[in-house]
């Protein structure tokens, strides 16, 4: 199956996974009591500011007219709770005055949104579940259930956070894992020391931000916060789209963290770590990538898009997909070219597998992570059919000449 097809038919299962169970997703470092303010939400986006004509308002107004905490606002977007607009060039997205005075006419307000994106920590994430605090970060740990959001505490330690809402229906969801002994895979799993928090938060953050940004360049932006700047310019190796890229990323409500320590934390925990969770990211950036530049070419200095786009058509090396979406080299290598997207597809092919939902799943997802994404990673939407027009896609990815697509 093409990488293409094989990412269309995840985001299908996204999508159905979504409406289920918006919260599921992976996982951390550190749990502690609730009631610090959230850092680890990220970016936000939605409509495009361009397409409202209604007045808005910035989210600090927002927040004090829905009786939220800034933290709880935060998250309360990040789920999709509360519409929000960017401009299409990114910026702080703000909410439209006419959203307010919907969400203001739902009954239960203001409790029931408060409610609603109420986070706990270890201590009480236990109590709530009715299990002793060390076997509730065994279960964290093992990706049963994810954070949603985290903050530093005094220690600089990072501290996950996560929906009551959600421990309440892991409860009723998989009763049997709250008492007697836990499954063979997860104690074999967690004796490895794996913890699989920090990487469930990443995945579960990338795909809500996608889901919601209709920018094709903010897509794409969001694919590429979790690769490192090596890797980002290996897959990207136009200097004005990776510019554009950081542009676009869509903002937290209220802007970057402020403190050095806080920015600090999310650039260690923004990046991809795990080798099968790199190449995933580098195969949704690049069809991202080339949806992006059909919508529309990267401004470069100047303003004049079209030399630019001409520029990046016109490299020497590159290639085009035809027929079945193999790559054709203009120039020598064709042949190794197509053959490194026939790998690539065969690669790919492997990544997609289905985010668990019963005791003994989320333990056997873990245990073959080499072989797929992590779980409820995200591919891009609405793709058509075939490989995406460019160069090679290992080519593309920098994967080439490397043994194969062993991270």
């Amino acid at each position: 199956m093409a990488v293409s097809g094989v990412l269309r038919t995840n985001a299908g299962r996204r999508s159905v996974r979504a409406e289920r169970d918006p919260g599921r997703g992976e996982a951390a470092q550190v749990d502690a009591p609730a009631g610090a303010g959230a850092g680890g939400v990220g970016g936000v986006s939605g409509r495009d500011e361009a397409a409202v004509t209604a007045p808005t308002v910035a989210a600090g107004r927002a927040a004090r007219d829905l009786g939220l905490r800034r933290a709880e606002f935060e998250i309360a977007v990040h789920l999709g709770l509360i519409e929000v607009v960017t401009a299409r060039d990114g910026g702080r997205p703000r909410v439209p005055e006419e959203e307010i005075a919907r969400l203001r006419k739902v009954p239960g307000f203001p409790g029931g949104m408060a409610e609603r994106v109420r986070t706990v920590g270890t201590a009480e994430g236990a109590a709530l579940l009715g299990i002793a605090p060390a076997r509730f970060t065994r279960l964290a740990r093992a990706g049963c259930f994810c954070p949603v959001t985290f903050y530093l505490n005094r220690y600089r330690a990072v501290v996950w956070l996560y929906l009551a809402d959600e421990l309440s229906a892991f409860a009723a969801r998989e009763p049997e894992l709250l008492g007697g002994r836990a499954p063979v895979e997860m104690r074999a799993l967690l004796e490895t020391g794996v913890d699989r928090r920090p990487r469930n938060w990443r995945s579960q953050r990338i795909d809500r931000l996608v889901s919601r940004s209709r920018d094709p360049w903010a897509r794409a932006a969001v694919q590429a916060s979790a690769l490192d700047p090596v890797q980002l310019a290996e897959v990207v190796d136009d200097p004005y789209e990776r510019a554009y890229l950081v542009r676009v990323r869509p903002e937290p409500v209220f802007g970057r963290p402020a403190s050095p320590a806080a920015r600090e934390a999310m650039a260690e925990l923004l990046p991809a770590d795990d080798p099968d969770e790199i190449l995933w990211r580098r195969v949704s950036l690049t069809l991202e990538l080339d949806r992006a530049r059909e919508d529309r070419p990267a401004p470069a200095p100047g303003g004049d898009v079209a030399a630019h786009a001409t520029s990046v058509r016109g490299r020497p090396g590159t290639a085009r997909s035809v027929g079945g979406g193999a790559g054709v080299a203009s120039g020598a290598g064709g042949a190794a070219a197509g053959a490194a997207v026939g790998a690539g597809r065969a690669a790919s092919a492997s990544l997609v597998v289905p985010v668990p939902h019963r005791a003994t799943a989320c333990v056997e997802a873990s245990r073959v992570a080499a072989a797929g994404p992590p779980a409820g990673a995200p591919g891009p939407a609405d793709r058509a059919p075939g490989l995406p027009r460019g160069r090679g896609l290992l080519a593309r990815l920098g994967w080439r000449g490397r043994g194969g697509c062993a991270g």
